[in-house]
């Protein structure tokens, strides 16, 4: 199962994510992510990844095109902040081959 909460501030809005990111969850995911997206009104928008507990591929694959994108993401936990900055190495040589 996996939880989406979304929480608003005037600088930005988070989409918190918490449990299993597994392959039906991803599209549940993507679809959250576009909703959230659509009225920004100038904020960032930024996934914190709180008490994720697994990642399947899918999901990685989505984080790194959201990364690539220009979406920031924040890990709580050694799991989430150890999957980021492996995803972030993913992204930099990513961007570097478009180069």
């Amino acid at each position: 199962m996996l939880k989406i909460s979304i929480l608003d501030t005037p600088c930005h809005r988070r989409l918190v994510l918490e449990g299993k990111l597994i392959a039906p969850w991803v599209t549940e995911l993507d679809t959250a992510f576009e909703k959230a997206r659509d009225d920004l009104d100038g904020r960032d928008l930024v996934i914190e990844l709180k008490n994720l507990t697994a990642i399947y591929q899918e999901g990685e694959n989505l984080f790194l095109r959201l990364m690539i994108s220009g979406v920031k993401f924040r890990g709580c936990g050694v799991f989430s902040k150890h999957v980021l900055k492996l995803l972030a190495l993913r992204t930099r040589h990513a961007l570097q081959e478009k180069n």
